[in-house]
């Protein structure tokens, strides 16, 4: 990392304790590339706080509505869902977890999970019960869903890389594909093909677009035009990542996209112009708005959980 980088393009007040690996409520550093737009986003006195560490390899945070509210999400290694609340700390969710990787809600608010060794999408019905929602195509069993959000119309988008493909089991897909799910027809079909690595997604808040990562080696996000009838068009290149790969991306109410790096988060607008980053001590791999007002960011990063206020809430 270029300190003479962030040195150039932070705010006043902010320090490089975040890089020794405390952050427990110290000043954030930002690599700001448009002043007037990331002010927009994030204030100046905005602190990045280290709320929890000690952990395998975090992924896949999602806010539940649940019990007035509570933050949920995977260490993939130790095979555990973990629970945080800013007044209980870190707890366990579930487990085991069958390696669970990207997580979101439904429009019910019941949790949806991507399964690694499960080689599944689970969800978590209202009573409890944990279920299969989806484990094959055509047949054959899924790669390792890796993360997946949820249209308006019910329907479950998810990417499925290798990634987490169980030893000794053997890949029954012809490629790393993304799928759309339909519940009430019981029907999944291949929405994109081109992809090395297709890894996190989201959707404009009108959904009209659907951006999808690939953390393969294109290192970029792409944009995909969505139809009435649930197909993909267009894919092009909408932004480049130049630290590390893109991974876990969140879009916000006014459109603009918030993607994992490997130096922290990157936020772009609209246009897929880069408006600055969040600076983070350790890698992040996924992300998402939460808390009781919507408005702070939650990164998950390597052993750590990590949060920030921010000025904008989430898209759905």
């Amino acid at each position: 990392m270029n300190k003479s980088l962030i040195l150039s393009h932070r705010w006043p007040a902010t320090t490089f304790a975040a890089f020794a690996g405390v952050c427990l409520g110290c000043a954030a550093d930002f690599d700001i590339r448009d002043e007037a737009e990331f002010k927009k986003v994030i204030a100046s006195d905005a602190r990045l706080v280290k709320q929890a560490t000690g952990m395998s390899f975090t992924e896949g945070p999602v806010w539940l509505e649940w019990d007035g509210g509570f933050l949920v999400f995977s260490d993939i290694p130790a095979n555990e869902l973990k629970q945080w609340t800013a007044t209980g700390g870190l707890a366990t969710f579930r487990a085991p977890s069958f390696n669970a990787n990207g997580n979101t809600v439904d429009r019910e608010g019941r949790l949806i999970t991507c399964e690694h060794s499960g080689r599944r999408v689970s969800i978590l019905e209202s009573d409890g019960t944990l279920r299969t929602l989806v484990d094959r195509h055509d047949g054959r069993k899924f790669n390792s869903p890796n993360d997946a959000v949820v249209k308006s119309d019910g329907t479950v988008w998810f990417t499925d890389p290798p990634y987490g493909l169980p030893r000794g089991e053997t890949k029954e897909q012809e490629g790393n594909f993304v799928f759309r799910f339909d519940p009430k027809m019981k029907a999944t079909t291949i929405v994109a093909r081109d992809f090395d690595m297709p890894n996190g997604l989201c959707f404009s808040p009108d959904e009209k677009r659907l951006y999808i990562a690939d953390s393969g080696k294109p290192r970029h996000l792409r944009v995909f035009e969505v139809q009435n009838d649930g197909t993909l068009t267009g894919g092009a290149v909408f932004a480049k990542i130049d630290q590390g790969v893109p991974d876990g991306i969140r879009s916000d109410i006014e459109g603009r996209v918030w993607s994992s790096a490997g130096d922290g988060v990157h936020v772009f607008a609209p246009d897929g112009k880069l408006i600055g980053k969040i600076l983070v001590p350790e890698g992040p791999a996924n992300l998402c708005f939460g808390g009781k007002d919507g408005t702070t960011l939650f990164i998950t990063a390597r052993t750590s959980l990590y949060s920030i206020s921010v000025l904008v809430k989430g898209a759905m």
